[in-house]
């Protein structure tokens, strides 16, 4: 019987699990080893390990938890049910085990767009968060991908890290003319026509290609297509989602179950490797917290 189990191991669920280890709980960590930014060049925006690779990033962690004995289980969780206080989970070698708190940590994956061509882009040249990689595309062509009115707002955003923006809505032609005056005003250029296929070399974007052969220079693509569960987990269990698909989470990283905590990209909307591992620290705190309520001898 575990303390913890924590499902996930990118950086809410390793975050968490070292805030539990430190309190001397029995904690194991399940890291089905597919984490949502395994595509990317590089980790931004977090303190101390700017430009990092996600990948030693994740190793560091796991490497730092060791000292605290917390256990690392490099397989997928298949099924978890909870009853009766106790969580049940079952791993892909139909291994059990038990505990009293479960944390899920197991993140998001993105809906990419289908164009040919942009696999040996993604992570590189090609993105889906102006936070995490827009410094990086400062000053250059960028395009943003977004069919029918999708990528209005992000052409909008993306001026503030290049003034040449084009919005390609890929032979979609939904735009209203309140949009095109809205992206005319703000220097923002518009394409309707259909995308052939991403053209570059060693990760980096230099062409978009039209139906018809017209090659446009492009340095960048951002795109925002929306999300999906990286794990039926929160499904299985019971958890109460909102309307763009997260878990729904209360005070301090709860669910709606008793005893389930929810962290990182999974439950949130701003969607960022430092946002996921400080909501990792709040569940561990609030789990900890929670175990010693319950453990706590009442004066009688």
């Amino acid at each position: 019987m575990y303390d913890v189990i924590i499902i996930g191991g990118g950086p809410a669920g390793l975050n968490a699990a070292m805030l539990l280890g430190r309190s001397r709980r029995k904690v194991v960590v399940f890291d089905g080893g597919k984490p949502r930014n395994r595509w990317a060049a590089s980790l931004n925006g977090f303190l101390t390990s700017d430009g990092m690779h996600p990948g030693e990033f994740l190793q560091r962690g796991k490497a730092e938890l060791s000292k605290y004995g917390v256990e690392m289980k490099e397989t997928e969780v298949s099924s978890a049910t909870y009853s009766k206080g106790q969580f049940v989970v079952n791993d892909a070698d139909e291994n059990v085990y038990r505990s009293r708190k479960l944390l899920l940590a197991t993140g998001l994956k993105d809906n990419l767009p289908e164009l040919e061509g942009l696999e040996p882009l993604y992570g590189k040249s090609v993105h889906h968060c102006p936070y995490c990689d827009g410094w990086e595309s400062r000053d250059k062509a960028i395009a943003v991908y977004g069919p029918k009115r999708k990528g209005i707002g992000q052409a909008l955003a993306m001026k503030n890290w290049s003034n040449g923006v084009t919005l390609y809505t890929d032979g979609t032609n939904t735009l209203r003319r309140a949009d095109l005056e809205l992206l005319e005003l703000n220097g923002v250029k518009v394409c309707t026509q259909k995308i052939q296929r991403l053209e570059g070399e060693e990760g980096m974007l230099q062409y978009i290609v039209l139906e018809g052969g017209e090659k446009r220079p492009q340095q960048a693509l951002f795109f925002s297509l929306g999300t999906k569960q990286q794990s039926s987990l929160g499904e299985q269990l019971g958890c109460e989602f909102t309307s763009k698909g997260v878990i729904k989470t209360r005070k301090l990283q709860h669910s709606n179950i008793p005893g389930l905590f929810v962290a990182g990209d999974a439950a949130r909307d701003m969607q960022m490797v430092v946002v996921a591992a400080a909501e990792g620290a709040r569940a561990g705190v609030a789990i900890n917290m929670e175990l010693q309520r319950e453990e706590r001898k009442k004066v009688s």
